[in-house]
């Protein structure tokens, strides 16, 4: 079973998705008006944790797609698929929003290791963008020291990343 195998066939399957991704909010929310005001507490703390990695990771996953597919692939914005290219963003946004209206994420466990991971893929996808776009001849008509001052600038953003990504 291949990549496109998969989506096919959550695609095909949606409710399950749909259902996937619309408990993680209703959880969060639910969630939320429980534990009004102790989301920094142990065990709320602990669930926030748990619901922003089973809905960001699928969601970051799903960013990544998109970007590839529409940078690298040229893809049509038409042909996206809602439940497997659109939902999870969707409901990433949606679960951040409301755990956030609750606890400050900085006190989620794990979270600060999520953003440092979307920043790495950030400057990895702008790296590779930029020396798809470009050629041999426009590194040529480039001077050099920009050139090297990009690369620096580039390789401390995704040095930042993984700093937090790895931070305990």
């Amino acid at each position: 079973m291949t990549l496109g195998d998969f989506f096919t066939l959550l695609g095909e399957n949606s409710f399950y998705v749909v259902l996937y991704f619309t408990l993680i909010p209703i959880t969060a929310f639910i969630s939320g008006l429980m534990g009004k005001n102790e989301g920094h507490l142990s065990p709320w703390k602990y669930l926030y944790s748990t619901l922003i990695y089973l809905v960001c990771i699928p969601g970051i996953f799903a960013i990544t797609l998109n970007v590839y597919k529409f940078l690298f692939e040229r893809g049509s914005i038409l042909a996206l698929n809602i439940f497997t290219q659109i939902l999870p963003i969707i409901s990433m946004i949606a679960t951040l929003l409301i755990i956030r209206s609750s606890v400050s994420l900085d006190r989620v466990p794990g979270f600060g290791k999520l953003s440092g991971m979307a920043t790495m893929i950030l400057v990895l996808f702008t790296l590779m963008w930029f020396l798809e776009k470009t050629r041999i001849i426009v590194f040529s008509y480039m001077p050099i020291g920009y050139f090297f001052l990009l690369l620096i600038v580039l390789l401390v953003i995704f040095r930042f990343g993984w700093s937090k990504m790895m931070r305990a």
